[in-house]
């Protein structure tokens, strides 16, 4: 058999046909359900049997173990579910991708798939020019779909038929005698394949297709499947290198799921499968697995059997999973004092739709962050003590560079995200957190200024008086509560639940009295002790702590959308 370069190319262009047409079809699917998947991640894991119903709905509408994988270390990573709610979905997503298989052992062997592929251009492609936004995205399913099966067409057509060269099956024979180190090899093998490609699925195209042509025997192709249990695990583990320690831990939870599983099964495989099969031909009706023309179907029998049974086994010992995924993730010593960093969207770049909820939980660690000036520059104002004011002085300039980098490291973010396409609610409301954030570091600004300005005054020798000095308190206090009352809106699951009345009646109680601070120094101004000096500076910082009170009523209106 004459296998050259060109035949390898066209193997490999037929793959990346098939994997891109994957990926259409995924990100077509987000776009056009990322809220209702968002929804279904964070409500329906109340218990881990929940949680995998849920990671199978959410991988089988996907059609991509990653992307659920994915999306639940970066919820995790949000604070938005549990180590153990994590490990549910995870389950449910080994389930949810053997429908992959199923859809290319029955579609893509069994149907002329180009026949097929046509008519669903045909559909999808006038569906990309609509105006509606949300048809336009299921359009772009369609045409990922198709794609997918052109690609498996294509696939199919370039790995060669081995029925007339025995040879290469006499080669894999002298690797097939070694007992559980041949199925380790394979195992190994699987892994790889998937590691390089980046997609169970495809590597189970790849597997289903070299058996279909006579490539493979049922062992080896079971065992390689196997293998590509293990590799799916890594496209977690890499979103995870850049998340919290909890992230870390919930794609560890991931990997110690499938390899267990793949460990038992090794072992049991050469008893298995006769099982499998037997049980196959007798009661469902399948054609032989050990057979090149019913090798297909009994893989993804395999691959949902092994699965299922692993989830079954294993959902029991997910308290387990969790306290050794903690013991071998510890967490950092400073990880919760450490606010010099963005917390929730470090977790890769994915489809806008579903980066919204970190971006959103961001949004709520900047307000968090920015709200502590006001502490620091109430002990400012009030203490006496050099010290305490030279470390107030070096808090509040710390934190204004630490708001500075938040507002620049998140618009970079939204930035990337951008460059995909977007749904109308989710532009608004990328919008909305872009405006959230720059009100939020115009107050850092503002209080860096305040602490110079008290900073000067101070080395100036000049003093406020007492009454000065309670009024300056009183407006902090109206805009803690100001504060208070925006963090509490930015921590909203959703924005459109927002009243914005008491910030609205906050907002009116802190331009009145500094209208009435202003009036009542300017009358004052002139009279015996009322230094002019003190009395500017002091209609400096009245003046500024009522100018953060308008940016947080800023934020709020950016958070109902009405900026």
């Amino acid at each position: 058999m004459e296998f050259g370069f060109w035949d390898a190319l066209q193997i490999i262009g037929a793959l990346c046909f098939f994997v891109y047409g994957m990926k259409m079809m995924s990100d077509g699917i987000q776009r056009a359900a990322g809220s209702q998947l968002r929804n279904i991640l964070r409500t329906m894991t109340k218990n881990r049997f929940l949680g995998v119903g849920t990671g199978f709905l959410t991988t089988a509408l996907v059609q991509s173990s990653s992307a659920t994988t994915v999306m639940t270390v970066s919820f995790v990573n949000a604070g938005l579910l549990t180590l153990v709610e994590s490990a549910g979905i995870m389950m449910g997503a080994n389930i949810g991708t053997t429908i992959t298989g199923w859809i290319v052992s029955i579609l893509g062997f069994k149907i002329k798939l180009s026949a097929y592929s046509i008519p669903l251009f045909a559909l999808g492609v006038p569906m990309l020019f609509s105006n509606r936004t949300k048809l336009k995205y299921w359009g772009e399913f369609l045409i990922g779909f198709a794609i997918l099966f052109l690609g498996l067409s294509y696939l199919k057509g370039a790995v060669p038929d081995l029925k007339g060269n025995p040879e290469v099956l006499d080669f894999l024979a002298n690797f097939t005698n070694w007992g559980i180190l041949s199925r380790l090899l394979f195992v190994s093998i699987g892994t790889l394949v998937t590691i390089i490609v980046q997609s169970s699925s495809a590597a189970m195209a790849i597997t289903l297709t070299m058996c279909a042509q006579g490539w493979l025997p049922f062992e080896v192709a079971a065992a390689m499947i196997l293998g590509e249990n293990i590799g799916t695990t890594i496209t977690a583990e890499l979103a995870s290198l850049v998340g919290n320690t909890n992230a870390k831990r919930s794609a560890r939870i991931h990997s110690m799921f499938n390899v267990i599983g793949v460990v038992w099964m090794v072992i049991l495989l050469p008893y298995f499968l006769p099982l499998l099969s037997s049980f196959g031909q007798q009661f469902l009706g399948m054609s032989d697995p050990y057979q090149a023309s019913g090798m297909p179907i009994g893989l993804s029998a395999f691959h949902t059997a092994f699965n299922l049974l692993n989830v079954i086994i294993m959902v029991g010992f997910v308290n387990t999973l969790v306290k050794v995924a903690i013991w071998s993730v510890p967490d950092k010593e400073d990880e919760d004092e450490d606010e010099h960093r963005l917390k929730f969207i470090s977790a890769g770049i994915r489809t806008p739709e579903l980066a919204t909820v970190e971006l959103q939980k961001e949004a709520a660690h900047f307000g968090e962050v920015a709200s502590k000036m006001s502490g620091f520059t109430s002990q400012l104002i009030n203490s006496t003590a050099a010290k305490v004011r030279k470390k107030m002085y070096k808090k509040l300039r710390k934190y204004e560079k630490i708001t500075d980098r938040m507002e620049i490291e998140i618009t970079e973010y939204i930035t990337k995200i951008s460059n995909q396409e977007i749904t109308p609610r989710t532009s608004q409301k990328l919008r909305s957190i872009l405006n959230i954030c720059n009100d939020l570091e115009r107050i850092g600004d503002i209080y860096y200024q305040i602490s110079k300005t008290i900073e000067l005054k101070n080395e100036n020798k000049q003093y406020f008086l007492p009454e000065q000095r309670n009024n300056l308190n009183h407006m902090i206090e109206l805009i803690d509560k100001a504060f208070a009352e925006m963090n509490k809106n930015l921590a909203l699951d959703h924005y459109d639940k927002i009243n914005l009345q008491n910030a609205q009646a906050l907002e009116k109680e802190i331009n009145k009295y500094r209208t009435e601070l202003r009036a009542d120094n300017l009358a004052k101004i002139g009279t015996e002790g009322y230094v002019v000096q003190s009395a500017m500076i002091y209609n400096n910082i009245f003046s500024s702590l009522e100018r953060i009170g308008d940016h947080i009523m800023n934020v709020n209106e950016s958070i109902s959308g009405e900026i």
